[in-house]
């Protein structure tokens, strides 16, 4: 697959890096000579330094032979033309960042005038996360995975106190046919291991047949029970801060955000209703206790500032408040942000290049897929003849430690996986990956060449 990535920056070097485990042929097209130099010395792809909005330049890369386009540039409208561009002049697929609130309120619009497949937005795919999380509180994905006999449940460990101090290994005897396939841990999912040990404070996502998790669910969540979500805070008022303060405010509940830069606030007053919106420094504890934090249900950070939205996460911990979440674009930061307690922690970049690889994929190897916490992928897909994982005990395809096999369904048959089982041709196989290593996942996926999980 021939794709051609415009912008060099960290969005468009996270698909690069994601694209180049499934070794796509991957071209990049930036302005910035020096970014594309740093590009060469890390990647083998082509770099081409020009403006892609230049239709010579499409036309002598010959876009006609490219599968897809992605236009991620820092410029909404430059994304836009040349997506559009590249589109008319005859590439197969066209994918665009669109960022700004005014291009999302006309978004079908844009996409049908210009002709763009799809289009993706960071600041709205961490909002969707954070309102799920927030707002709906999901606890059963039922009906999602394309057998409709496969389930995943979301539970808190304290609400089955057996599992309690458990090793992974352990666990089968009380939920049988059953498989813990992700712990959400002080704000962090990873995937567990067999000598793994539950902890009181765990978020636990168990996989099963639908009845057994029926069950199941019946036994740890109560009939009925919704959020009772009233009070939140956001700290930082930009394109997530509004899009975020926009959603809660219609689901009912009672929205602060504070937000350092004046005009941004009258920007924020005259596009928001129902939405109270203080100009202040956040990092001003007093500001915060005068603004009643403790009494807040849920605080979000999302500043442009990963320093500042962990420092206020953790205040707003410190400070009781339940609920806390902290937008953080650094994965260098995610070893500090499991011991903080924060509930939940999102990379844009992450839930963004999901987005985009599950399109460029998309329906011929992903039936279905469903983010966890905006950390984790669960998905569903069809193993094909030419899949290095196919006839081979699960034990010997030393996949990495981001991923696990989670569930298999062969005929109307679901198999809970263990070291033995083999994915045979046709099988529809779920499986967990982090978001965080994309490209281990893409690896997996695909078709040809000899399977390695060691990357570039």
């Amino acid at each position: 697959m021939k794709v051609v990535i415009v912008g060099a920056g960290k969005l468009g070097m996270k698909v690069v890096e994601a694209l180049l485990g499934g070794d796509h042929a991957v071209t990049i097209i930036d302005t910035n000579e020096t970014w594309l130099q740093k590009v060469n010395s890390m990647y083998d792809v082509m770099t081409i330094n020009a403006n892609a909005k230049e239709t010579r330049i499409l036309r002598r890369i010959n876009i006609s032979s490219y599968d897809f386009l992605v236009a991620c540039t820092g410029n909404d409208e430059a994304n836009i033309v040349i997506a559009a561009f590249a589109k008319k002049l005859g590439c197969k697929k066209v994918i665009a960042r669109v960022r700004d609130p005014e291009h999302m309120q006309q978004l079908t619009f844009i996409k049908d005038a210009m002709d763009i497949d799809h289009i993706v937005n960071p600041d709205l795919g961490i909002t969707l996360e954070i309102y799920k999380f927030l707002a709906e509180k999901y606890t059963l994905s039922n009906g999602i995975f394309s057998s409709g006999n496969a389930s995943l449940i979301e539970f808190d460990a304290d609400k089955y106190p057996e599992l309690i101090g458990l090793h992974i290994n352990d666990v089968h005897a009380i939920l049988p046919n059953m498989l813990i396939v992700g712990i959400s841990r002080n704000g962090k999912v990873i995937i567990p291991h067999g000598d793994a040990s539950i902890m009181e404070d765990d978020c636990l996502y168990v996989m099963g047949e639908k009845g057994p998790i029926l069950d199941l669910n019946a036994k740890v969540h109560e009939r009925g029970k919704y959020t009772d979500l009233q009070k939140v805070m956001i700290i930082g008022g930009g394109k997530t801060g509004f899009y975020l303060a926009e959603r809660l405010a219609e689901f009912g509940a009672a929205v602060k955000v504070i937000e350092k830069d004046k005009e941004r606030c009258h920007y924020l007053s005259t596009h928001l209703e129902d939405v109270m919106i203080l100009h202040g420094d956040a990092t001003d504890l007093s500001l915060l206790e005068e603004e009643n934090l403790d009494l807040m249900d849920a605080v979000v950070t999302a500043t442009g500032y990963d320093e500042d939205n962990l420092l206020l996460a953790l205040t707003a911990k410190q400070h009781g408040v339940e609920d806390v979440i902290a937008k953080v674009s650094r994965t260098s930061y995610a070893e500090i942000i499991s011991r903080m307690g924060i509930d939940m922690a999102l990379n844009p970049l992450d839930i963004t290049t999901s987005n985009i690889m599950r399109f460029v994929q998309g329906s011929k190897k992903v039936i279905s897929s469903q983010l966890i916490q905006g950390q984790a992928e669960i998905m569903e897909i069809i193993a094909t003849s030419h899949m290095k994982i196919l006839g081979r005990p699960l034990r010997e395809l030393k996949l990495p430690d981001t991923i696990i096999i989670a569930a298999i369904h062969r005929g109307s048959k679901v198999i809970i996986p263990d070291g033995d089982t083999e994915i045979l041709e046709d099988d529809k196989v779920i499986l967990l990956s982090l978001l965080s290593d994309l490209s281990g996942t893409e690896k997996l996926l695909k078709e040809s060449g000899r399977l390695s999980f060691f990357r570039r």
